[in-house]
């Protein structure tokens, strides 16, 4: 099964390229006019629409559950997440139902056509220079401060097992000085459906991946002495998440 497996891979992560790269250039046109002019709530409704075209002709179906019950994400607020798979970013709106904007990692300034999205709405981060971290984390209070969410992947960087790896602070460090809720999300098992890694090594199947959603965490009253805490509850929470799916 596994070498089927291997043979088959290949051909359904084509058939993921084309179902992600096909409706982006014909979206193209409308995303950069809602980017140009600051439309920036039709700008997360078409990557929305998008999102669901990926998902029906890769066949993939995500499985999106709540932790306790279903809500309204507050807003704004910081979505912090596992990082396992290009995935996470792509089901992102499946469960944020409002306008958010992504840090993500400097080379992404580098591709054409998607490079729009960092220039004008999302946010850049290059992780070996501090300076440009700072400002990067310092543009997102901004955002926030415009009543735009912010999500934030805190591992800095994907996992290619689905293991999870520490958080860094800035993410929980930001909730706290904005005093915005932080919403935990598990993604339990995004990388068996598209692993990071290269196009032949890595694997790649349809299927139903699955996604917790954690409630939120309010930051009113805490400060910089409770990041720490904060963030080790999430990691905890995120990692017995993972444990409890995966039978440990």
């Amino acid at each position: 099964m596994k070498i089927l497996g291997y043979i088959f891979s290949p051909f359904w992560k084509i058939l993921f390229v084309l179902s992600f790269a096909v409706p982006f250039l014909i979206l193209f046109p409308l995303f950069y006019f809602a980017l140009r002019t600051g439309k920036f709530d039709l700008v997360f409704k078409l990557k929305r629409f998008w999102a669901r075209i990926i998902s029906m002709f890769s066949f993939l179906f995500p499985s999106i559950d709540y932790k306790t019950k279903k809500y309204n994400l507050p807003k704004p607020c910081i979505i912090v997440s596992n990082h396992t798979s290009y995935l996470d970013i792509i089901f992102c709106p499946f469960y944020i139902d409002h306008t958010a904007v992504f840090m993500g990692k400097y080379e992404l300034l580098k591709i054409p056509l998607f490079r729009y999205f960092f220039v004008y709405l999302d946010i850049p981060v290059n992780r070996k220079s501090i300076t440009n971290a700072h400002k990067a984390f310092s543009d997102a209070g901004k955002k926030i401060d415009e009543g735009l969410s912010v999500v934030i992947y805190p591992e800095g960087t994907i996992s290619e097992n689905g293991k999870l790896r520490p958080f860094k602070n800035g993410a929980f460090k930001l909730a706290i000085e904005k005093q915005v809720p932080i919403v935990p999300i598990v993604n339990l098992n995004n990388w068996q459906f598209l692993q990071n890694g290269g196009f032949f090594k890595s694997h790649g199947k349809p299927g139903n991946p699955k996604i917790i959603v954690g409630d939120p965490i309010y930051t009113k009253g805490m400060t910089d002495k409770d990041v720490d805490e904060l963030k080790e509850k999430i990691h905890t929470f995120t990692l017995e998440e993972l444990d409890k799916f995966n039978g440990k």
